[in-house]
């Protein structure tokens, strides 16, 4: 019964098949051409005993495993590799086709190589998974096709492999090594000239292009014969704390991702540079309940516990209570601290609803509102109106547009900091507000 599970016919031999069929009926009529029908059956035989005897020749004529991390980014493109071991004495042609999870949507993972014996291909791709969770990879199987392409043996490998797909640390790392090689701005993060300083002096150095003229020490160039600066260092150990709304407004989807999704990407970023600048990292989720609550810290195994948390986040699908979030952080913060709420407000009205809380927390501590720009408004207003109906949804999606606008004026006209942003441009955009809070010591 296994020979008979792992025996499978190419085209050819189906097509070949068809045209004996169809040439012993005219051989029905033409009695003449049997011979020559008989002996092409004959070869077609022939050619089947021979691709069975040699693809059939070994239990284990090929090898394949799947290599990947052990977790998936949500949101980014990671790496699958498939190693194709050949232990045929001769080169083989081969199909390998990947059962991806059911959350791809896809059935067409199918890729033909060439391997020569005793040698080993290696199969990339790429996957870019949109939710968080657990993945469960189907089997690998390999179709070996025969010399003469009327035969394939089937091998199967490596099913039921689960991975679990976490917030975006491809991202998170793509930052950290712009960073350290200064090369920040090519993703959109602006050079933010400091203001002022703090009170906390570090060092004399010596001067650099681009160091502030007036932290020049006069007196220490003057013994050094060299320009020497005072050096400041930026104040540390305050506390940022990520403020992730799990209400029904943050499941609307953008390129496949939720708003939701953005928010935690956004925010373990945002984290990790919090806990380079050496500030505490912290997290507050809520939606009609309270959720998790990670005090901010800046210990080393603080960033694992941010991504273990992250990970768990679902989206609620009720109405957020910022009332409970007023009196939450009223209850767990006791020091000032920036808190980057990620939210979304369709209507002024629906900001206005919630705005006497959002002074409140404005009060107390450095309040900045991040909620999202419609994307899919925004390209509905660039196209040209052609037509009656085009020109009624672009009036509409004009208002809707009108309507964020006032959402930031209001923010502004109350003293509270907000950031209007595309889905994807939420993390530089965040990074830059914080950044330049930082510079100004507004914290």
């Amino acid at each position: 019964m296994s020979f008979l599970r792992s025996l499978y016919f190419t085209r050819f031999f189906y097509y070949a098949i068809s045209a004996v069929v169809g040439l012993f009926v005219l051989g029905f009529f033409l009695p003449a051409i049997l011979f020559v029908v008989k002996i092409f059956f004959g070869v077609l035989v022939l050619f089947v005993l021979i691709d069975m005897a040699t693809v059939f020749q070994r239990k284990n004529g090929v090898v394949a495993s799947r290599s990947m991390q052990e977790k998936l980014s949500n949101g980014s493109e990671n790496p699958v590799y498939i190693y194709l071991e050949n232990h045929y004495p001769f080169d083989i042609s081969a199909e390998v086709m990947e059962e991806l999870p059911f959350q791809f949507q896809k059935r067409d993972a199918t890729f033909r190589v060439r391997v020569p014996k005793d040698e080993t291909k290696v199969i990339e791709y790429s996957l870019r998974p949109t939710q968080r969770g657990v993945y469960s990879f189907g089997a690998i199987n390999v179709l070996v096709t025969g010399p003469f392409q009327v035969v394939k043996k089937r091998y199967k490998f490596g099913q039921g492999q689960l991975v679990p797909v976490y917030p975006s640390f491809i991202q998170m790392r793509q930052y950290e090594l712009l960073a350290a090689s200064q090369k920040l701005t090519e993703l959109g993060i602006k050079r933010i000239r400091r203001v002022g300083h703090s009170s906390e002096f570090e060092q004399i150095r010596n001067y650099v292009a681009g160091d502030d003229q007036r932290t020049i020490n006069w007196k220490a160039t003057a013994r050094r014969v060299d320009l020497m600066v005072n050096h400041y260092q930026e104040e540390k150990s305050q506390q940022v704390y990520c403020v992730i709304d799990k209400g029904r407004v943050m499941e609307m989807p953008f390129a496949e991702l939720s708003l939701l999704d953005y928010a935690i990407n956004a925010s373990l970023v945002l984290s990790n540079v919090a806990l380079k600048k050496e500030d505490k990292a912290g997290i507050i989720t809520f939606s009609e309940t309270l959720g998790s609550v990670l005090p901010a810290e800046r210990r080393s195994s603080q960033l694992q516990k941010i991504l273990e948390l992250l990970y768990n986040q679902k989206t609620r699908f009720l109405e957020s209570d910022f009332e409970r979030l007023y009196v939450t952080v009223r209850s767990k913060i006791k020091q000032r601290s920036l808190l980057l709420l990620f939210t979304n407000f369709e209507t002024l009205n629906g900001a206005q609803r919630q705005l006497p809380y959002l002074r409140k927390l404005a009060k107390h501590h450095l309040l900045l509102v991040v909620f999202f720009e419609n994307t899919e408004t925004r390209e509905l207003l660039d196209k040209p109106a052609d037509s009656l109906e085009a020109i009624c949804l672009k009036a509409i999606a004009e208002k809707f547009a009108f309507e964020k606008r006032q959402i930031v004026k209001e923010f502004s006209r109350h003293g509270i900091q907000s950031i209007l942003t595309p889905p994807e441009k939420l993390t530089v955009n965040a990074i830059n507000k914080y950044l330049e809070f930082k510079a100004r010591g507004m914290l």
